[in-house]
C-alpha cells in the first residue's frame, strides 16, 4: 500500500468515522462519561488522529497505553475485515504484490450499504459493552 493510500485512509478514519460517525454516537449513549481508546492500528496511531481525540473526547487512551486483548468495538475489526478477508482468501495468492492488489480491489468494492450496517451494528455493541462493565459482551448482543 502506497503512502498515498495511507493518508486516504488515516484521513477517512479520522474525517468520517471519528467525526462524524463514531463520536457523536458515543456522545449520544454516554455524553462526556467515556474513555475513548485506540489500538495500534495505522490510522489509530497517526499525529492528527491522535492530536484530534486528545482534543476531542473527555479522555484518551492512546495505543500506546491499552492493553492488546480489549473488548473489540472497532466496527472494521468486528464485521469488515472478516468481509475482506472472506473474498480476498476464495482463491490461493500467489505472492504479496498480489495480495495487495487484491486487498484494495476487495475494499474499493465494499458497498457503503455495508460499512453503515458496521456503524450500525457498532452502536449496538457499544451499549452491550457498557452494560457488562467493560468486559466480555459478546453473549449480550
Amino acid at each position: 500500500m502506497g503512502v498515498t493510500e495511507l493518508i486516504f485512509i488515516d484521513q477517512y478514519y479520522r474525517d468520517v468515522l471519528l467525526s462524524q460517525q463514531m463520536l457523536p454516537a458515543i456522545r449520544n449513549v454516554a455524553s462526556d462519561l467515556f474513555v475513548f481508546q485506540q489500538d495500534s492500528a495505522p490510522a489509530h496511531r497517526a499525529r492528527e488522529t491522535i492530536e484530534l481525540l486528545k482534543w476531542e473526547t473527555p479522555d484518551f487512551i492512546g495505543p500506546d497505553l491499552w492493553p492488546p486483548n480489549s473488548p473489540d468495538l472497532n466496527p472494521v475489526d468486528f464485521k469488515i475485515w472478516e468481509i475482506i478477508q472472506q473474498r480476498v482468501y476464495e482463491n490461493r495468492v500467489s505472492n504479496v504484490d498480489e495480495l495487495k492488489k487484491r486487498l484494495l480491489d476487495v475494499w474499493h468494492s465494499v458497498h457503503q450499504c455495508v460499512i453503515d450496517s458496521s456503524v450500525d451494528e457498532w452502536r449496538k455493541r457499544l451499549k452491550a459493552c457498557v452494560r457488562a462493565q467493560g468486559r466480555h459482551f459478546e453473549h449480550l448482543l
